[in-house]
């Protein structure tokens, strides 16, 4: 099993690579949005973020951008996909059992995802020095579980949606007022009262409100609503996903 995860693991990279949308919302879009608001905004300590700049909030914010790119994009569209083409079924046939499939995809996704953060912070770094505060291991469980429940929609989708166009179109209509309502691109506090509240339904926000904390090194007890939503959408959606997940054309 363990060879079988590791060579499918290799070919799945080597796709999401060659795949030029994925890897550019992954790999190129945060950093990109990163220069041009540095640009604009700078990294100097402003009040509004607690004495933090307004780029030292941005990575953990951005890194959440990345994680429903992916989670809510690319799962569902490359899982309806594959299914469409006749790929998945092909896979049922193999000797490999399912779940080497679906660990193989998650931890494929899962790489990317950091990739695309380191991408992030190096730019971060070189550009305007951000603030890190936290500690790597937090900060590395907050992304895990963020990635596995953001991951689990996309599945859920893919589930859901007759085929690549319709699975594109249903992450499109989930994921882009998500972006806008999370803090994902545009931090919460230059928001109307309004937009905080719509936020608060908004599984993205819980994402990054998440992150950004274990980045500047708060307790995991001032998170517990964030982590109760990723956990409860992780269950949820993980169950119905396992419930329609589908392996050919029905």
């Amino acid at each position: 099993m363990m060879r079988g995860l590791k060579q499918l693991s290799g070919v799945d990279l080597k796709l999401y690579v060659r795949e030029p949308v994925a890897a550019f919302f992954t790999l190129a879009f945060p950093p990109l949005l990163l220069v041009l608001f540095g640009a604009i905004y700078g990294n100097d300590p402003d009040p509004l973020f607690g004495g933090l700049g307004a780029m030292d909030i941005s990575i953990p914010a951005y890194t959440g951008l990345i994680l429903g790119s992916v989670g809510l994009m690319s799962v569902p569209i490359t899982t309806a996909g594959y299914r469409e083409r006749g790929v998945l079924r092909r896979f049922r046939a193999t000797p490999l059992k399912p779940t080497t499939y679906i660990v193989a995809d998650v931890l494929t996704n899962l790489v990317m995802t950091v990739f695309g953060m380191v991408a992030l912070v190096a730019v971060g770094w070189a550009l305007y020095r951000i603030r890190f505060d936290g500690h790597v291991l937090d900060l590395a469980a907050a992304l895990v579980l963020s990635a596995l429940a953001l991951f689990a929609g996309g599945y859920l989708i893919a589930g859901l949606a007759p085929g690549a166009r319709s699975a594109q179109i249903i992450g499109m209509v989930v994921f882009y007022p998500m972006i806008f309502l999370s803090g994902a691109t545009v931090p919460l506090e230059v928001m109307p009262e309004s937009v905080r509240r719509i936020s608060t339904f908004v599984p993205l926000t819980y994402a990054v409100r998440l992150l950004r904390g274990m980045w500047f090194g708060e307790p995991w007890r001032e998170h517990m609503l964030d982590v109760a939503v990723l956990v409860g959408l992780l269950l949820v959606c993980g169950t119905l996903a396992s419930r329609f997940f589908r392996w050919g054309e029905s």
